[in-house]
């Protein structure tokens, strides 16, 4: 079995860590695919890095343990990095014009970056269902409390993507680490935040 038949054997219990060396493995081909869809017009605006980033950190959000065994990763993560694009060319060329000083990032910050309110409200968004939208306030503030209980790097590595705007490769460099393994960090803190929220869920 070749090494990436290991890893998609993996992926398909739902390994986290196997779905984040997959997308290692393959960062070439999927950025040649953003690259590909982005166009000229939405590259003045998009940088592929970025649609790349907020892809990886999306599938690794979704991934679960029932993860169909017939699904190839690739195609999935394909289909991932489509609907960001989409969404990035309805937010900057949809029809209803908007000021630039409202302007709102991929990951929904504003433009001019945010401080950790911001933070918060975009990962209570991005992990809220609808469902449990009327506990959103005390889930805030338990994700608030969550936020200081993060080891110091997890927290680095949260503001710097999130509040500061940075990519992964920047990144690394500020924390002498490899872009793989802060992408890798910054997945399982997303998942660790997202598993506070899911217990508040179920009280």
């Amino acid at each position: 079995m070749s090494d990436e038949a290991a890893l998609v054997e993996q992926i398909s219990t739902g390994d986290v860590d196997a779905l984040a060396m997959f997308i290692d493995a393959r960062k070439h081909h999927l950025m040649a695919y953003i690259h590909r869809r982005l166009g000229p017009a939405l590259k003045s605006k998009v940088e592929a890095e970025d649609i790349f980033q907020d892809s990886s950190v999306e599938a690794v959000r979704a991934i679960t343990p029932e993860f169909p065994g017939d699904k190839d990763p690739f195609s999935w993560l394909c289909q991932i990095a489509e609907r960001k694009i989409v969404d990035a060319h309805r937010h900057h060329f949809g029809a209803q014009k908007r000021d630039a000083g409202r302007e709102r990032s991929l990951d929904g910050r504003p433009a001019g970056g945010a401080g950790e309110v911001g933070l918060v409200n975009l990962l209570v968004k991005s992990m809220t269902t609808p469902s449990k939208a009327f506990s959103r306030n005390a889930r805030e503030s338990r994700l608030q409390a969550a936020l200081a209980e993060l080891r110091e790097d997890q927290r680095e590595v949260i503001r710097l993507k999130y509040v500061e705007g940075w990519p992964s490769k920047d990144i690394a460099n500020e924390l002498g680490k490899s872009d793989a393994a802060v992408r890798v960090l910054l997945t399982r803190t997303l998942k660790q935040l997202q598993a506070v929220l899911a217990e508040q869920e179920l009280r």
